[in-house]
């Protein structure tokens, strides 16, 4: 079979795949991770979008990936494509969102059908890191900002107030100090009279 063939059989995922997948701790061992997996994939259909650890987005991305591409080729009325969207989506009412929302969503698309996010990591407790998975087309606002230097959005809005407030204190506190060395340079006017010397007739 030739090269052209096979990719009539299996579709290309448009995300890189490493070439190994990533070990998952898990007490129950392999099954455990499996388990794992599900659960975030059922998460990522049913909600669109989800936060958790970075391997663990990153290695539940690719069966996401996968599930959507082989409802989009071959349909809800392929055996074995329905016996794997019924292992991964452990909620059996998503695969009615499965292939009546997404397929359509998605079955023009050239891109990857999903999105990950670095997440900002946590002032305090364990440093792990974390990213935020979500699919295309969600019904939630943009994670990323295409005008980054609106000055109308609410933290540009707050950050031009604080330094408002920081410069006229700092105004006020020169205006203090000037006013204060105008006062020592000049002498009192009784000083000044003290110090003329009175002319004698």
């Amino acid at each position: 079979m030739n090269q052209a063939d096979v990719t009539k059989l299996v579709s290309k995922l448009r995300i890189k795949v490493p070439d190994q997948h990533r070990r998952l701790r898990s007490p129950k061992g392999p099954e455990g991770r499996l388990d794992k997996l599900r659960k975030t994939v059922t998460g990522l259909i049913k909600f669109e979008r989800i936060e958790l650890n970075h391997h663990r987005a990153d290695e539940a991305r690719q069966y996401a990936e996968r599930l959507i591409s082989e409802a989009i080729l071959h349909g809800d009325c392929h055996k074995p494509t329905m016996e794997i969207a019924d292992y991964w989506l452990l909620e059996k009412e998503l695969l009615h969102k499965l292939f009546k929302v997404l397929v359509p969503r998605f079955e023009n698309s050239n891109t990857a059908f999903t999105k990950m996010y670095k997440a900002p990591k946590a002032s305090s407790g364990r440093n792990i890191d974390k990213a935020i998975l979500e699919l295309r087309g969600n019904p939630y606002p943009l994670l990323t900002n295409k005008h980054s230097n609106n000055r109308y959005l609410l933290q540009n809005v707050l950050l031009d107030a604080a330094k408002y407030e920081y410069r006229q204190a700092k105004y006020a506190e020169m205006a203090d100090k000037i006013g204060k060395n105008e006062e020592i340079s000049q002498p009192k006017s009784d000083d000044v009279a003290k110090s003329k010397p009175i002319n004698e007739v």
